[in-house]
């Protein structure tokens, strides 16, 4: 069974930083592609990062988040991270975890992210961030 749970949420001040964590079983986050993505309330989920699966580091971000966030993953550990610097009150959201297999050669986890969250079929349940002074 696959499963995805992140982790690492808080209430943060503005300018501060944060780092989420998002760990798989059932699957290998080093082979699917994988996205972080934010739900504001009252919004619909929007995509902010992904790396590429298939042993490959290659990554792409939302004009949004890109210079602040950074996507990585540690294959041994089988855990996705959200490295997110510089925190603005527009970040509060639910952050969710989500990861798709890759159909062969030529993919890239933008492949995927382009389609928002209907490219992703396996998720997380979330978790909060505030960023509030």
């Amino acid at each position: 069974q696959l499963q995805l749970v992140e982790s690492g949420g808080g209430l943060v001040q503005p300018g501060e930083s944060l780092r989420l964590s998002c760990t798989a079983s059932g699957f290998s986050v080093d082979r699917f592609a994988m996205a972080w993505f934010r739900q504001a309330p009252g919004k619909e989920r929007k995509e902010l990062a992904c790396i590429d699966g298939n042993g490959g580091f290659g990554t792409d971000y939302s004009e949004t988040v890109k210079g602040r966030f950074t996507i990585s993953k540690d294959a041994a550990k089988n855990t996705l991270y959200l490295q997110m610097n510089d925190l603005k009150s527009e970040d509060t959201g639910v952050y969710y975890c989500a990861g798709q297999p890759m159909r062969g050669i030529g993919d890239t986890c933008g492949s995927y992210m382009k389609f928002g969250a209907n490219g992703f079929d396996n998720w997380g349940k979330g978790t909060p961030v505030t960023v509030s002074s």
